[in-house]
């Protein structure tokens, strides 16, 4: 597995660009040990899937895990994103443990950046808990966790349940428990998160900002209307604004 984790290396060095004026730090607060190779995402993904059709037939989706350990640790964002599309690759094989494994490249921050984490939640997270939704109360623990990617993919992890109209009480539940978080990308996931609640069942939403208004960042207030008429994205930010001045 070690000699297919530096095949990866290798041919994303290949595969690498020059920068030119890609600017990380205007996707990234901070870029600090982020390493890029700038090969394209189509590139990464294609890389990702010749490993898979390679080992399809011989490998479990253990074996795919022991290569995304390997792959999830690396400074770079395109090889932790080989060693997810992979692993998600094989979903039909996924089973509920893993989502501690996952948890814990969160909370070891192999995925210290948003795409990295997103990438879990929508690649692997929110298709796991499709299939066994059960599982998503876990992340109701995951909202209060120390580490903000973790905190982060307690609202991200539950959109493809929420697209079907599922969970939706978890993640109003993690939504008003993350509120008071001070960390702007957790704003800002919260906000998406419940815009995206609010296509399953828009009623339910405006309730809930009428309701929860004063205590809602406006970032994540902004995000969370974008799907409303005009007028009444406006009547929300009005009716809202007066609770938020005596918050700040």
């Amino acid at each position: 597995m070690l000699h297919t984790a530096k095949v990866v290396t290798r041919e994303l060095q290949r595969l690498s660009r020059e920068s030119g004026s890609f600017d990380p730090s205007r996707y990234f607060r901070s870029a600090d040990g982020l390493g890029f190779y700038n090969c394209g995402t189509a590139a990464m993904r294609a890389l990702a899937r010749s490993i898979y059709l390679e080992h399809r037939d011989e490998w479990t989706i253990q074996d795919a895990m022991t290569l995304a350990d390997l792959l999830i640790a690396d400074r770079f964002l395109e090889t932790k994103s080989v060693g997810i599309e992979v692993v998600a690759a094989f979903r039909k094989s996924f089973t509920p443990a893993l989502l501690n494994r996952w948890k814990r490249w969160l909370s070891a921050n192999h995925s210290a950046n948003w795409a990295t984490t997103d990438t879990i939640c929508g690649a692997l997270i929110g298709p796991l808990l499709v299939r066994f939704p059960h599982k998503a109360r876990d992340l109701a623990r995951w909202s209060t966790h120390r580490n903000l990617w973790v905190r982060r993919a307690s609202v991200v992890g539950l959109l493809h349940l929420a697209r079907k109209g599922e969970a939706l009480d978890l993640l109003y539940e993690n939504a008003r428990r993350l509120h008071g978080d001070d960390h702007d990308l957790i704003h800002k996931a919260v906000g998406w998160a419940l815009r995206e609640a609010g296509k399953a069942d828009p009623a339910r939403l405006e309730r809930y900002l009428r309701a929860r208004g004063p205590s809602i960042p406006r970032t994540t207030l902004r995000y969370a209307i974008e799907r409303f008429a005009p007028r009444k994205r406006a009547e929300l930010l009005r009716v809202t604004r007066e609770g938020n001045r005596q918050r700040t």
